[in-house]
């Protein structure tokens, strides 16, 4: 059996699921001041009456990074930067501590300038002295040769907690990109640790030893102790979780929105024949440009529990949550109170005469009754979110359009259908259908389609292989990995290198080696020229793991799919 566990805003969801299908979910309030409080209750309101030897498998996605990075709320972290040939790296500075050195490398991965330790110990110093425990190194090629890099990190390793590269964050070139990558990934790495310490007390008390698995930006996963190296990759996990939810029961063909509303924010993502669309060049985050490779997404803030109040006479929606709707005991009227109001849901424990009582102040600010004022909520807040996907959708279509598998040369998304998720997805069905003139289902299990989708997600990952038969070296510095060659190295031959690194990495990372399904997302090759003579070959490959669902499940979809309900 799988345990699946999704930390949203409002609720941390949590599903059992067995080769007979979804066998017990949870549903419990989060705590954002107590995210591991959150995980617990859920844990353990799963396996209760369960054998721990059932569970084979754990995945969770969580929105602690995330926050702490939206929040501000990130651990103080000194940056180390090298530089080379050409934009001056204090263009791409990140907070402070920031220090520029000496020492460069070029595009082929020559050393052009030396270190100079002298400089690297005073800054190390500095660093001690303000109290950071964690460091970011990075060198503008350093994905060419991580010379310096590792240089640098043997110099400060006695006198740092942890020291993460550049190079091993990504094996992307996009040096500003690296840079805040780096520094966003030490950045959250205090958090993220203490997190996974606290998880892993909780398994071991409960009899639970199965390594877990934390979900990735973009849809796949990775076990949970390897994200302690790169613990930005769990960023935006939550919006990933809903996608791969959403992914079995999309549309076999053509274009379908996935919208998952839930308390705090609606979640919303595209599939093109089934496969998500994917953001190849890397999240932005607040101020940041990152090389974070992730699912396309947006967050709206506004969901079940936004905040309703009046602005100079002018309806407001969100996009604050100051808590539950009224009728669960809430401070101000929300959406969910204008659906009690209406009639749309009924009992479920929540009381509609505090609904009443909410909504009529603001009625009787714009001489409505009460009916026609919960009307008006609900149906601007249908409208609201279908601008806010259709904006999504148009931004999309400004820029070349990839998924998870492919460049779509030329593709225009134009969504036939809405695929709905979230706890109040029946209600919103409906008057997403009527509103748009678009065929709209709501996800089986809509209620904790996002726990089952992080369960189900498979472990992926990517390796980035550069070859220069002129210096004579394949290198995948991300993996650590450098080999001669001789001068006839074949761009096949590095292919096959790739993919057998790529089969390693995943298998490391906790995937099924018997069911691996791994394609090549880029080969490319250049003569390298000089005077008039052609001296060798460089040559780049990138191979992935296609993000997707686990082998052995499909009944599990089939059964879940049989529940479906339709707007």
């Amino acid at each position: 059996m799988i345990i699946g566990l999704d930390v949203g805003g409002t609720h941390t969801d949590v599903v059992l699921i067995g080769k007979n299908g979804l066998e017990k979910e949870t549903k419990v309030l989060t705590d954002p001041a107590d995210l591991f409080h959150s995980v617990l209750t859920g844990i353990n309101t799963i396996i209760a009456d369960i054998d721990p030897a059932e569970i084979r498998r754990i995945v969770l996605s969580t929105t602690l990074t995330t926050n702490a990075i939206v929040q501000n709320k990130m651990s103080p972290v000194g940056m180390i930067v090298t530089s080379g040939p050409g934009i001056d790296p204090e263009h791409f500075r990140t907070h402070s501590p920031y220090h520029i050195v000496s020492g460069a490398i070029d595009h082929r991965g020559c050393e052009i300038q030396a270190l100079n330790s002298k400089e690297i110990k005073g800054v190390a110093d500095t660093f001690t002295k303000q109290g950071i425990q964690t460091v970011g190194v990075v060198g503008k090629f350093s994905i060419r040769n991580p010379d310096h890099e590792l240089k640098i990190a043997a110099m400060l390793k006695n006198d740092f907690q942890k020291i993460f590269m550049g190079h091993q964050i990504s094996g992307h070139l996009n040096f500003a990109r690296r840079i805040a990558t780096t520094y966003l990934n030490a950045a959250v790495y205090p958090v993220h640790k203490k997190f996974y310490e606290a998880v892993q007390k909780v398994l071991k008390t409960n009899g639970l030893t199965q390594p877990i698995r934390i979900l990735k930006a973009d849809g796949g996963n990775m076990k949970f102790e390897s994200s302690l190296a790169i613990p930005g990759e769990t960023i935006l996990s939550g919006p990933a979780a809903s996608v791969i939810g959403a992914m079995a029961f999309g549309a076999e063909d053509g274009d379908t929105l996935v919208m998952d509303i839930g308390g705090t924010t609606t979640d919303m993502a595209l599939l093109i024949e089934g496969a998500p669309v994917l953001n190849p060049a890397g999240i932005e985050l607040g101020n940041y440009l990152t090389l974070i490779r992730a699912l396309d997404t947006v967050s709206i803030g506004l969901g079940g529990d936004s905040a309703i109040s009046l602005n100079n006479q002018t309806l407001q929606i969100g996009p604050q949550r100051l808590g539950l709707a009224m009728a669960y005991g809430g401070p101000v009227p929300t959406p969910t109170d204008a659906l009690f109001v209406m009639g749309a849901i009924e009992g479920k424990d929540g009381d509609r005469q505090k609904s009443l009582q909410g909504l009529a102040p603001l009625a009787k600010q714009l001489n409505l009754d009460v009916q026609a004022l919960a009307e008006m909520v609900f149906d601007r807040t249908c409208r609201n979110l279908l601008s806010a996907a259709q904006a999504f959708i148009e931004r999309i279509n400004s820029k070349p359009v990839y998924t998870v598998h492919e460049l779509m040369e030329g593709y225009r998304v134009q969504p036939a259908a809405i695929l709905v998720l979230g706890g109040p997805a029946p209600y919103f069905a409906k008057a997403f259908e009527k509103l748009s003139n678009t065929r709209v289902r709501v996800v089986p299990k809509w209620t904790v389609a996002n726990a089952v989708g992080a369960a189900l997600a498979r472990t992926t990952c990517e390796v980035n292989l550069f070859v220069d038969t002129a210096r004579r070296i394949a290198a995948a510095p991300q993996e650590n990995y450098f080999k001669t060659i001789d001068r006839h190295f074949s761009r096949n031959r590095a292919i096959d290198l790739a993919l057998d690194l790529l089969k390693q990495k995943a298998i490391n990372r906790g995937a099924d080696p018997d069911h691996l399904e791994t394609e090549i997302i880029e080969k490319m090759e250049f003569n390298m020229i000089r005077g008039f003579e052609t001296i060798g070959k460089n040559m780049r490959v990138k191979v992935q793991v296609k993000p997707g669902l686990i082998h052995g499940y499909q009944d599990v979809i089939t059964k879940l799919a049989s529940h479906e309900r339709y707007a």
